[in-house]
């Protein structure tokens, strides 16, 4: 009999950290530049190592690739579609979060770049994130930071 190794999905994590009025007409997200393939701007996440809990690896890589220290807000969700990443099959589970300063802001670990771009001027984005920052403009979400603006 043959030994035979389970094929999973690698758990990755990503984080959307929000900056409430980014630019005069829209609040902003953090992105990165990936320093590697596939090269492109992305949200800022990573794996989660083993022992470790999804929500300790997003504030974990999101420190390491923007230097933010982060408040977790929420959980957008999970995404899984076996081609998100052009590499292998991953699963992300995918956080909503503030930076405690912004103005800490600094690329680190595998971000080339670290910055903050308005929602409504976003860059071409890597794997799913395009998606996922869609889901989060368009859904529960965006009632949040609508009655968070108004206030």
């Amino acid at each position: 009999m043959q030994n035979k190794q389970p094929r999973n999905p690698y758990p990755t994590v990503d984080g959307i950290i929000l900056v409430p009025g980014a630019s005069a007409h829209a609040d902003g997200v953090v992105l990165i530049e990936r320093r590697n393939p596939p090269f492109g701007w992305a949200l800022p996440g990573g794996f989660v190592d083993y022992g470790e809990s999804c929500e300790h690896a997003v504030v974990r890589e999101m420190k390491e690739e923007t230097n933010l220290d982060v408040v977790l807000t929420g959980l957008l969700g999970v995404y899984s579609d076996p081609s998100r990443d052009p590499r292998f099959h991953t699963m992300s589970v995918v956080y909503t979060a503030v930076a405690r300063d912004v103005s800490l802001i600094e690329a680190g670990d595998d971000a080339g770049q670290a910055r903050i771009f308005p929602l409504d001027d976003l860059p071409d984005l890597a794997f799913d994130h395009g998606r996922i920052l869609s889901d989060y403009m368009n859904g529960p979400h965006a009632l949040n930071r609508a009655a968070a603006n108004k206030k």
